[in-house]
């Protein structure tokens, strides 16, 4: 059974990772929530090459896997090239953002909440 609402009650869920990603507009950046329960929050976050990473830091933990695309990131003052299929993780807080962005990014995103 895969519920209506990302905020469903069900115990499990499945999600359509090409429909989730055909979604997403042409804008240069953007974030599209597909799932929201207590204690994780996920998404689909959508950097086309040359855009701005505008976020600031966030209140929970999080977690990014790169999907698509290349660019550089920035954790306080360390810096690292990303690609397809590396996985980063964020302390609540931290500062962060992606830049030098050189190929269309796609990430999954994952919040864990800390409150």
């Amino acid at each position: 059974m895969k519920p209506d609402s990302p905020t469903s009650a069900s115990p499990w869920q499945t999600f359509d990772m090409k429909a989730l990603t055909a979604a997403l507009s042409d804008a240069p950046v953007e974030y599209k929530e597909f799932l929201n329960v207590p204690a994780l929050s996920c998404g689909i976050y959508r950097l086309a090459a040359g855009a701005k990473d505008m976020q600031s830091p966030h209140d929970d933990d999080e977690v990014y896997f790169v999907l698509e695309g290349k660019a550089k990131f920035r954790v306080g003052d360390e810096d690292k090239t990303i690609g397809p299929g590396e996985l980063l993780y964020i302390s609540a807080t931290e500062e962060h953002s992606f830049f030098e962005i050189e190929e269309d990014m796609v990430l999954l995103v994952f919040f864990a909440r800390l409150s």
